[in-house]
């Protein structure tokens, strides 16, 4: 028996020990958000061990799928805490929530939705349960959607720093926010567009679920803070009680012992088939894969982080898994799983080339959009079968551009002395040291022309639109999921489990007999063991550490230390902040 084997054999020796840990009493399972939730498993082992206790967009959907059929499971409490909730995980977590809802009761609990800020999403994912609790000192404060415009222009030139972009078209804002000098109106209706889009969203879930009229919710959102009392009156909650108290109704209306057996979902999804021995145990079972777009699109190998902590998503990582997934005759279909602003054109275009030759293959390729999927992130994700975005997912940004920060008047003022030494006349194109010539501009604009039409002319191809259709949505204009999916950029409206759902019937597949895994699925050996080639499984890992060079790491750089983002040509709008 190989090593392999006899870890296999002991890991389902241990999966059968947690399952006899839960013994045979009712079960009410926690939901517990006061700290958070993971869509993408951490890639480096002190993230991991801070992770640990917050529980996965995957576990939640794998524990609720499970329990809804369990009759030992009675029912679940929501613990929604004070911590801002998304407004993707608010849409993900919903749906999770209404199907699991059919079946078991379910209750929602915070001490405020929103004390000094606004609780809008967290009560949207509140709206998704039958009961609906805060605390008597708490309120439902809906507030509405607040988005902000960072332009930085008359700060870098106080400094002596001169931006010079070049953007296609007029609503790639990414430029203007170096290079404007007041906000444009397309930016502006752009923004604005956006934020009401997702207020939309989130009324009409609200109203829904708490069988209100979009009216009546509207009237709360502008009434901003409703206190417990009066949103019980208003129908926007169903009781006013302390923790205490929510769980004292559970043991006295849905039948438990007067001890509650409680299991965290996370646990619960843990000892039935997930946590980290599951990718073991299923590694032969016919399986729909999960390959990650997590982070700013790079050439080269995927990175745990950057100069502001964020993970990269590198080209040669990103292929390399969907390469592994076609040879894997046990993977019957795949999930892009895409949370992306974008990035390099060239590393975006790579990705694209490898969903296509997959779907060539005959494997199914679904795209699923996090929280966005814009610009690269939209380039990866258009060459899918179908493609899934929440109602608040940001995506689009079909437009591109370039730039470079002239800090050569920085330098002066600091009484430093720089002198360029160029070997060829456009040596010093990219450089920070000095401003475009004219004839500099006219080449970076003829290579943006050049990027646009690519960028404009696949997206209609793989989306099957004509190119004018394409690029009346285009122009670098961001949309929400729901607004895309009216233009015809997305196709339908839901989480990675209607994703999951949609390529196992384009698969042909029984979603419920399905495994679903990350590809590469690599045992710790693996991890360890050095590549063979460029093919070899452990290729497809991040690894290293952040690496910049050039006007682009510089850029990259200063733009984390002024608390925004440039990840390159196919970047969305840099400051796009919702709350």
């Amino acid at each position: 028996m190989d090593v392999t084997s006899v870890i296999r054999e002991g890991a389902q020796q241990v999966q059968q020990m947690l399952r006899k840990e839960s013994g045979d009493h009712p079960l009410v399972l926690e939901l517990d958000l006061t700290r958070g939730v993971i869509d993408a498993m951490p890639q480096n082992p002190v993230a991991m061990f801070r992770a640990r206790q917050l529980p996965s967009l995957g576990a939640i959907r794998r524990a609720l799928r499970t329990a809804a059929d369990d009759p030992k499971v009675t029912g679940l409490v929501i613990d929604l805490g004070a911590l801002p909730v998304q407004a993707y995980v608010a849409d993900e977590l919903a749906a999770l929530i209404e199907a699991f809802g059919e079946k078991k009761p379910v209750i929602a609990f915070a001490s405020s939705f929103g004390e000094v800020s606004s609780g809008l999403f967290a009560f949207r994912l509140a709206a998704s349960a039958a009961d609906v609790w805060v605390q008597p000192s708490g309120a439902v404060n809906l507030s509405g959607v607040h988005a902000q415009i960072l332009l930085l222009r008359g700060g870098l030139e106080k400094l002596g720093v001169s931006p010079e972009f070049a953007q296609r078209w007029e609503y790639k804002s990414a430029g203007e926010q170096f290079a404007g000098s007041e906000v444009s109106e397309a930016n502006r209706e752009m923004t604005r567009r956006l934020a009401e889009s997702l207020l939309e969203s989130a009324t009409d879930a609200i109203a829904h679920g708490r069988d209100l009229s979009t009216e009546q919710v509207r009237t709360s959102v502008d009434d901003t803070m409703v206190p417990a009392a009066e949103a019980l009156n208003r129908g926007l909650i169903d009781h006013v009680g302390y923790r205490d108290e929510v769980y004292a109704w559970v043991r006295q209306n849905w039948g438990v012992d007067e001890q509650i057996n409680l299991q965290y979902v996370q646990r619960y999804a843990e000892k039935h088939g997930g946590g980290p021995l599951a990718p073991l145990l299923q590694k032969t079972k016919p399986a729909v894969g999960v390959v990650s777009v997590h982070g700013a699109i790079v050439s080269g190998a995927s990175r745990p982080g950057g100069p502001t902590g964020e993970p990269t998503a590198g080209s040669d990582t990103v292929c390399a898994a969907l390469r592994a997934a076609g040879r894997d005759d046990s993977v019957k279909a795949v999930v892009l799983r895409v949370d992306s602003p974008g990035g390099s054109y060239v590393a975006s275009d790579a990705i694209r080339r490898e969903v296509l030759q997959l779907r060539e293959a005959g494997k199914p390729v679904v795209a699923s959009m996090g929280a966005v999927a814009a610009s690269g992130g939209y380039f990866v994700s258009m060459p899918a079968a179908e493609i899934i975005a929440n109602p608040s997912t940001l995506t689009g940004s079909i437009g591109v551009l370039a730039g470079k920060l002239v800090t050569q008047g920085l330098f002066d003022k600091l009484g430093l002395v720089r002198e360029a030494v160029d070997a060829g006349r456009n040596a010093g194109m990219l450089s920070g040291s000095q401003p475009f010539t004219e004839e500099q501009w006219d080449k970076l604009n003829g290579w943006l022309d050049e990027v646009y039409t690519d960028f404009t002319t696949k997206a209609a191809t793989d989306r099957a639109l004509p190119v004018e259709a394409l690029d009346a949505v285009a122009k670098g204009r961001v949309w929400t999921g729901a607004d895309a999916a009216e233009k015809g950029l997305v196709d339908h409206l839901g989480g990675l489990d209607l994703a999951i759902e949609r390529v196992c019937a384009l698969a042909d597949l029984d979603r419920d007999a399905q495994v679903v895994r990350p590809v590469p699925s690599l045992g710790m050996l693996s991890h360890l063991r050095p590549s063979e080639n460029s093919e070899s499984l452990a290729a497809a890992q991040a690894s290293g550490l952040p690496q910049f060079s050039g006007w682009e790491g510089l850029l990259a750089f200063g733009a984390g230390m002024l608390g925004v983002s440039h990840r390159g040509v196919l970047s969305m709008p840099f400051d796009v902040r919702i709350s």
